[in-house]
């Protein structure tokens, strides 16, 4: 069972909705951007190093891949948490190309970009449910995150100066957002680079055919042949899902 959310009286609310951002970023934003695109491509040329080199298997994987497309493609702004556990909840349980496709539709209700914790709780949960084709259950979970963060029980400026683990508490607390979601959440909004998604049935049918198992791994399998993956097991996933054409959207 997923530990209890704090009380809402224990911490103060805050602001929801993040500020507006003009369509056309000022040049200083798009200097800092590249500078940050070119820090990750030579973090990330270190990490295959490590990665070929500490497992053949993994290495012939690497090389049979490519380059990798940018993990943020597609997904909300760097510092939206709470568009990204959205489309978390929307993504739970189906395919690549079914969940692009239902959060599309939740985005275009909404001018394009997901919507904000009022706007969830504003909307009237059936009809929510019939125009997006999202399942009861998920609209429920939308609504408790919205909920979440609307009372301040989930602080979600915090998540950046948590570790972990500390994140995977916070967000497990919250009905509907299971380990999986966090390891989502953390791997590609929070850009942690040594999450290892044991649950992921991509990830586990990857390591069956790339390690010629018998059967789908189970976590302590993978966890073994994952370390020497240290400290990139992110980027390692990544790749194991490029394997199979099946990277999380």
């Amino acid at each position: 069972m997923p530990p209890k959310a704090k009380p809402a009286t224990a911490r103060k609310a805050k602001a929801a909705i993040p500020a507006a951002r003009s369509a056309e970023p000022p040049a200083a934003a798009k200097g800092s951007a590249a500078a940050k695109r070119a820090r990750r491509s030579r973090s990330d040329g270190r990490a295959v190093a490590h990665l070929s080199a500490g497992d053949p298997v993994l290495a012939r994987l690497i090389e049979a891949a490519g380059p990798l497309p940018d993990a943020r493609d597609g997904r909300p702004a760097r510092d939206d948490h709470y568009g990204a556990l959205v489309r978390a909840i929307v993504g739970q349980q189906l395919s690549v190309h079914a969940a692009r496709a239902i959060y599309g539709r939740l985005t275009e209700r909404f001018s394009g970009r997901p919507p904000t914790p009022a706007e969830i709780l504003a909307e009237d949960p059936e009809t929510l449910r019939a125009a997006v084709g999202l399942s009861r259950a998920k609209v429920g979970f939308l609504r408790s995150l919205a909920e979440h963060v609307v009372s301040g029980e989930l602080e979600l400026e915090r998540l950046e100066e948590m570790d972990d683990e500390e994140v995977m508490t916070e967000l497990v607390a919250v009905k509907g957002l299971g380990t999986w979601s966090a390891h989502m959440f953390l791997m590609f909004q929070l850009e942690r680079p040594d999450v290892l998604a044991v649950g992921d049935l991509g990830i586990r049918r990857a390591i069956e055919r790339a390690y010629q198992l018998d059967t789908l791994p189970e976590a302590a399998e993978i966890e073994r042949i994952a370390a020497p993956w240290r400290p990139y097991r992110t980027l390692a996933c990544r790749y194991l899902w490029r394997s199979l054409q099946n990277e999380p959207t």
